[in-house]
């Protein structure tokens, strides 16, 4: 009788008060992404971040909520949020274009910044962690590990951390332990990084609710998956992808991830990696990563090196009849954190005396060279091989400016990171002298570097890429979701670079014994 009362009389106070009935699980998000290239000896610095230190959290949380419309991972949190029941608290989430390691001076003053605004705000129920996982830190070989490992200590072991990585990141072991759930971008070009955002806020929701108990399962074949193979739209990936789709369909699986892995990273964990999350049947979770990890090592033959150098390329790119060929650039890959001046297409075009040619080069003083002639005026100067001794050298090029743009465009569609809004820089574009407007030789020179995940990176600038006989993009996989739907042919070049894709290029001396794929070199 007393039980059924009480009982009466708590439903009476939820139907007069529902605000108390619908009070949100408060759940934290934050992030550091990076990812980080040994073989780049510029250090990714404070400066390189978009990051203000000290500033209101009041501006952190305009800025995190006025990126929902585009589609990447944290607008996958805000829509999962609403869908969801949750509240987000923002705190530091910040990115930099990949390059060398970070600092350790800037690491530890952005996770000053994370942790003092976690602990500022109201009581969590949970932690979003927006990571890219192949961040190297000067004192940390993942510092993306680092970071978790901090926020746990803070926060206690029954916190639920979920954590969202890129395709490319170099899982640890101890990051498994440290989090609650981690879960990776299934695609490479990424165009499921706002779905991957959704399916986090999902099993956040899940577990503050208490229906599900999520347990990981981890395994890491022997192996590099090499960035020339990394793409899951097509073999040897693409069935691997599919069933790691397959197995999510599974009941009691709550997340599935394949990730390819970043060579670059010169690291113990460096390699790919499967992560299967139950609700609490590691038998089945173990089962399934066994399984899909074994799919991986037995494509392991089809991953071998046969790329064409840049003289082949080019040659292979005259002689094709169709238009546009794109020349992917892949010693040169920009998102993978190499400088965006390499010249060793550039010259090569030149040498073969290419016909019809468009290609994109980082460099602020032939830039300037540019905007004090002015439009329409003569051009003479060198181009590229400037940051370094590893990308070629400085290229003669005379020609007239044909114009001097802003290098902020707009992309609609959802390409590879889901971004909406890019930036390449003020940006010239000089038509190199012998060529005619029928088949034109144009070089954008910018003055940032600027990977080449939309086709509006010429479009914008005045490029008609239909009529180009030869397109140059510096990158890996991430370009071919934008160039694929109207380019000809796509050749993957084999080219010197802190990206190259062959490992031959490097000496690595972190990473572990007999992986498949690369050697590993004694220590100096």
């Amino acid at each position: 009788m007393i039980n059924n009362l009480l009982r009466t009389i708590f439903i009476l106070i939820i139907v007069s008060f529902p605000a108390i009935s619908q009070v949100k699980p408060i759940i934290g998000v934050a992030g550091i992404a990076h990812e980080s290239n040994s073989f780049n000896i510029k250090k990714t610095e404070l400066e390189d971040f978009n990051v203000k230190i000290g500033e209101s959290q009041q501006e952190r949380a305009k800025r995190f909520f006025a990126g929902s419309t585009a589609k990447t991972t944290s607008a996958g949190y805000i829509e999962g949020a609403k869908q969801f029941g949750l509240e987000l608290y923002p705190s530091l989430i910040t990115s930099a274009t990949p390059r060398g390691p970070v600092t350790d001076k800037a690491f530890n003053a952005m996770m000053n910044e994370i942790m003092t605004g976690l602990k500022a705000g109201p009581k969590l129920q949970g932690i979003l962690l927006n990571l890219h996982g192949a961040m190297v830190v000067e004192s940390y070989p993942s510092g993306d590990e680092e970071m978790v490992r901090r926020v746990r200590a803070a926060f206690g072991p029954a916190m639920p951390i979920v954590v969202t990585h890129d395709f490319h990141a170099n899982i640890t072991p101890k990051m498994i332990e440290l989090s609650t759930v981690l879960i990776t971008f299934k695609e490479n070009p990424h165009l499921d990084t706002y779905d991957r955002g959704m399916q986090a806020a999902d099993i956040m929701a899940k577990i503050v609710s208490g229906k599900v108990k999520p347990v990981q399962s981890f395994v890491k074949p022997p192996m590099v998956y090499n960035i020339a193979f990394q793409n899951t739209y097509s073999n040897p990936l693409l069935p691997i992808t599919s069933e790691s789709k397959n197995v999510e369909k599974i009941p009691g699986v709550l997340a599935v991830s394949v990730s390819g892995g970043y060579q670059y990273a010169d690291v113990p964990w460096m390699g790919p990696s499967v992560v299967v999350v139950t609700d609490n049947n590691k038998a089945l979770g173990d089962k399934e990563a066994n399984r899909l990890s074994q799919m991986l090592w037995d494509t392991r033959e089809s991953t071998r090196i046969n790329n064409p150098k840049p003289a082949e390329a080019v040659k292979m790119a005259m002689e094709h009849e169709g238009r546009p060929v794109v020349l992917i650039d892949m010693g040169d890959n920009i998102g993978g954190g190499s400088t965006g001046d390499s010249s060793f297409m550039l010259e090569e075009l030149i040498k073969q005396n290419a016909k019809g040619w468009a290609m994109v080069i980082y460099d602020p003083e032939a830039y300037k060279i540019a905007e004090k002639a002015g439009v329409g005026k003569a051009f003479d100067f060198t181009v590229g091989g400037k940051m370094d001794n590893m990308h070629g050298k400085p290229v003669p090029i005379k020609g007239e400016v044909r114009s001097l743009n802003v290098g902020r465009y707009l992309e609609t569609e959802i390409r590879h990171g889901g971004g909406r809004y890019w930036d390449m820089g003020n940006t010239a574009v000089v038509q190199l002298d012998g060529s005619t407007l029928d088949e034109p030789n144009l070089l954008l020179i910018t003055t940032k570097p600027a990977s080449p995940n939309s086709a509006h990176i010429f479009i914008s600038n005045g490029v008609y890429v239909e009529r180009q006989k030869i397109l140059v993009v510096k990158g890996a996989i991430a370009p071919r979701a934008a160039y694929e739907p109207f380019a000809s042919k796509l050749i993957s070049v084999d080219s010197p670079g802190a990206t190259a894709i062959n490992p031959a290029w490097f000496k690595y001396y972190n990473i572990r014994n007999n992986l498949f794929g690369i050697e590993r070199s004694e220590k100096k």
